[in-house]
């Protein structure tokens, strides 16, 4: 018996929503061997590899029907996975008959056009019988951003991201209360969709300009019970994508997804991008190169803000971003979420003791965080 047991219960009775027969793919990555990281990420991502197999062996003892995935982990989130893990959620028949229409390499690059995209979906949609109904996405690089996704979520799988998790979570922001976090969540996405622009500002001299003209705000509350439901677990956040090319100010980040930055830096963004960074961190190299390999990878792709009271820990991305009062903004992709922008990149930065300002069409104003506290 796996001492998550309760937890596993949990994810698949109140999260999932799992019902009698349907079938379940969980899926981790490995660590490669070109890869560079730290002990004691090293240490997590294989409890997290480990904790994986876990819940899909617990699955398919619990109730039948449930598979397990691995592969080497991609280069970073947001970029597609292999065609395995392709196969072990769509099956064999629409893979083949994506390769014949000549859809795959366009899918896995990133460079398919709409027309293709929509080919995709309907041979997808017109085998769906044999598309997974749960997913469980526990690999360290996040799904969420791929055509992967977008496609099994197009097939009415139910979808769940838990990039960057540590299984120490099932404990803490996993425990929250999920229907008072979604009735929170659903309050101050009500309040972000009256405003056309997102003002905030932070004590470490983080001051944007967020532009929401014509975006929609979404919510997300870990309840992904409906068909072709998408989020991460832990959940816990208002989100939108800015539109494009209009937002701007400066961005001082502190934390990257995994560790706090020997010291902060500084993004300008104009126009909607990234067009300077300032500071010491080996983070800047490491963006710098993604701009060079793509230049959507500068794209402002997201802002959201945290709902979750049980998130706490801030050197884990997918909990930090949930912890209740922060904010966190994205650059990169945001296609998966009403934006226009697709690249093979996307990454979360939070800001912590936000001053959030919606600013209305008629140019009335309305605070809705203040140094952190939720004013709703």
């Amino acid at each position: 018996m796996t001492v998550y047991q309760t937890a596993f219960n949990a994810l698949f009775s109140i999260n999932m929503g799992y019902q009698s027969g349907e079938k379940i793919l969980v899926f981790s990555d490995l660590i490669r061997g070109d890869e560079s990281i730290t002990e004691s990420d090293r240490d997590r991502r294989t409890r997290l590899h480990q904790t994986a197999r876990e819940l899909a062996a617990f699955a398919d003892q619990q109730y039948g029907n449930a598979a397990f995935c691995d592969f080497p982990a991609t280069a970073a989130s947001g970029v597609e996975p292999p065609r395995m893990l392709w196969s072990a959620v769509f099956g064999d028949t629409v893979i083949e008959q994506l390769e014949a229409a000549g859809l795959m390499d366009p899918l896995l690059d990133k460079r398919i056009d709409a027309a293709g995209l929509e080919h995709a979906r309907q041979i997808v949609l017109n085998n769906k019988q044999s598309v997974a109904d749960i997913i469980i996405a526990l690999s360290n690089n996040s799904t969420s951003h791929t055509n992967f996704r977008k496609l099994s979520c197009h097939a009415e799988a139910r979808f769940a991201s838990l990039p960057h998790f540590d299984p120490e979570m099932f404990g803490t922001s996993m425990t929250v209360d999920w229907h008072a976090l979604a009735a929170r969540t659903a309050k101050l996405v009500e309040a972000v969709n009256r405003a056309e622009w997102v003002y905030v500002e932070c004590p470490n001299g983080t001051a944007m300009h967020i532009c929401k003209q014509g975006r929609h705000a979404e919510g997300d509350d870990g309840l992904l019970t409906a068909k072709g439901a998408f989020g991460n677990l832990p959940a816990g956040e208002a989100y939108l994508a800015p539109l494009e090319g209009e937002s701007h100010g400066t961005m001082v980040i502190e934390w990257g997804p995994t560790a706090k930055l020997t010291s902060p830096l500084t993004l300008t963004v104009a126009d909607g991008k990234v067009v300077r960074i300032d500071g010491d961190d080996p983070l800047r190299q490491r963006l710098e190169a993604r701009f060079a390999e793509n230049d959507n990878c500068r794209n402002l792709a997201e802002l959201g803000i945290g709902t979750n009271d049980k998130a706490s820990r801030p050197d884990n991305v997918l909990e930090a971003e949930k912890i209740l009062g922060t904010i966190h903004l994205a650059l990169g992709d945001n296609t998966g979420f009403g934006g226009t922008v697709a690249a093979p990149f996307h990454e979360d930065y939070v800001f912590y003791q936000p001053t959030v300002t919606l600013v209305m069409a008629d140019g009335s104003q309305e605070i809705i965080i203040d140094n952190g506290q939720l004013q709703l």
